[in-house]
């Protein structure tokens, strides 16, 4: 009778092991919601998401959305069918995936890049890079697409390369990894530290557009942004050239705020592998194509997230 009754606890001990296991993967299954903020999240059915209502095509208000009928989203948070975009659409493949709705707020850039979020959001999908300063602040997970770095000026002002715009006046947006680099600041995964634009007298804009706007208007000689949004700027009809010569190329991530109140160790990983799965898909690939009509995801697909040394805890 002893090796039957062996063979019974070992196999109790088995399935046991098993439902421990499932449990730890989710990460949601034995987490407290009060602690833990995956759990908080599912238990909560949102995923609250940053987010810029005039960033097209990255993100944008849709014009004469209605609410989502029966939403669990706040009533100062966007649902939805509000809010689209590269970003956004980005944003809710992963609440998807986490089976909950996903919710939008729309705070200011340096807040979101400071940290310190105050639980007033979860995740940010905001074309914001992989870079050295922001990960004392925020975790980053697998990049989600690639943005070249180019420099956009007047048309016709004769200006071709992008060491002609040293010590010119040139716009980039604030704590933004464009006015890092032309400080001299930059710190990203795979830039080697060319600075090609030296001594710029850097102007600041809090958002892209307007500074593209004074480029457009003879107020700037140049502003330093993502080709994506200057070739969206120039498609608006802005008199604007780009200078072909990609000056770095950052890779955009999703931030998770290092000064929660709960543990976000199962989120990071939750999201992290989401995001992968979403490259393996070629979902991300074809959200890039859809917004942007060139594939910027790929590139991103292939970091390798070990070389940034992350520690997550």
């Amino acid at each position: 009778m002893r090796r039957p009754l062996r063979l019974i606890a070992t196999v109790v001990s088995l399935v046991l092991l098993a439902a421990c296991s499932r449990e730890t993967v989710s990460g949601s299954e034995t987490g407290d919601p009060n602690t833990d903020k995956l759990a908080q999240i599912t238990a909560r059915g949102t995923l609250v998401l940053s987010t810029d209502l005039d960033y097209a095509p990255q993100s944008f208000a849709v014009k004469g959305a209605s609410r989502a009928t029966g939403t669990a989203c706040e009533s100062d948070q966007l649902t939805g069918p509000e809010v689209s975009g590269f970003d956004v659409e980005t944003g809710k493949a992963v609440a998807e995936a986490l089976g909950v709705e996903p919710c939008f707020v729309a705070p200011q850039w340096v807040e979101i890049t400071a940290g310190s979020w105050g639980e007033r959001w979860d995740l940010s999908f905001g074309s914001g890079a992989i870079d050295a300063v922001r990960m004392e602040s925020l975790y980053v997970t697998q990049p989600y697409y690639a943005l070249p770095a180019m420099a956009f000026v007047r048309s016709g002002s004769g200006i071709e390369r992008p060491e002609n715009l040293s010590g010119l006046r040139v716009g980039a947006c604030a704590s933004c990894t464009h006015e890092n680099y032309l400080r001299g600041t930059l710190e990203l995964p795979g830039f080697d530290g060319d600075f090609r634009i030296d001594g710029a007298d850097v102007v600041t804009y809090t958002v892209e557009g307007p500074g593209l706007d004074a480029v457009d208007a003879g107020q700037l000689d140049g502003f330093l942004c993502a080709e994506q949004v200057g070739d969206r700027a120039v498609e608006d009809g802005l008199r604007l050239e780009k200078i072909d010569d990609t000056l770095f190329t950052e890779l955009a991530t999703g931030w998770i705020d290092k000064g929660s109140e709960l543990d976000v160790v199962s989120f990071v990983a939750r999201v992290d592998q989401i995001v992968r799965d979403l490259h393996e898909t070629g979902r991300l690939r074809q959200l890039s194509q859809e917004f942007f009509g060139a594939d910027y995801a790929s590139e991103a697909a292939a970091f390798d997230m070990s070389t940034i040394d992350q520690v997550v805890g």
